[in-house]
């Protein structure tokens, strides 16, 4: 039995770290790549580097600030795109992301990619990974100025993009944005137990989940949309 209902599946929200891509990349980056370059430049241990940094995210964990990377360049003085250029060897798609992408199209439903990426990320991404050729549209929350973690955030999205809540599903690696989904009314929902390759999977909660997408691919053909249209 599948997970999900895909009968009753019109429109398909994706996260994209994480979700679509290995978010090794971003862990990597901001826990290990940044605080060593911050100790080189301050002349500190980057024992202490981890922990000022660490204290600074915890700060604006969860809104806008998190993600932005004008707000982390000028709170550290760095350009964070060309400090990311200097890993972006790691970003990588997950091997099961455009398998399932190519699956949900050719099944004729609408694919958004809802990322609260910084619009620089974004385009970085996009750039390694030519997501923007596979999928219908591309949306950063800063866009919106709010998170997904915010309800006004999908009033926003729905107003833009409108989608119907009980014929959506949306896929995350985050629990307190799906729960914020939840919230909202998105019926259908699904978690990443896999974000990071580097990492064991996670504790998902009560939150379907799944660590390869290709295992829906066949439910995802052979069931298609069965509702009204809108």
């Amino acid at each position: 039995m599948s997970i999900i209902a895909w009968n009753q599946i019109q429109t398909v929200l994706l996260d994209m770290d994480g979700t679509l891509l290995d978010l090794h990349f971003d862990n990597h980056f901001w826990l290990e790549h940044l605080p060593a370059k911050l100790a080189l430049i301050n002349n500190i241990p980057i024992a202490q580097a981890k922990e000022d940094i660490s204290a600074e995210y915890t700060k604006v964990q969860g809104t806008i600030s998190w993600y932005c990377l004008d707000y982390w360049g000028k709170k550290l003085g760095l350009d964070i795109v060309q400090a990311k250029r200097e890993i972006e060897h790691l970003i990588s798609l997950r091997a099961d992301a455009l398998p399932f992408i190519d699956a949900l199209k050719k099944s004729g439903r609408q694919v958004i990619l809802l990322t609260n990426a910084h619009p620089d990320s974004l385009s970085l991404k996009i750039e390694h990974t030519k997501l923007d050729d596979h999928i219908d549209h591309l949306i950063s929350t800063h866009e919106f100025g709010v998170t997904k973690e915010s309800q006004l955030l999908w009033q926003k999205l729905q107003a833009k993009i409108p989608f119907v809540n009980a014929s959506t599903l949306f896929v995350d690696d985050s629990l307190t944005i799906l729960h914020a989904a939840k919230r909202f009314g998105i019926s259908h929902l699904l978690a990443v137990s896999n974000p990071d390759s580097k990492k064991p999977l996670n504790d998902t909660e009560d939150f379907s989940s799944v660590s390869d997408y290709r295992v829906l691919l066949e439910d995802i053909l052979n069931h298609p949309f069965e509702g009204n249209a809108g």
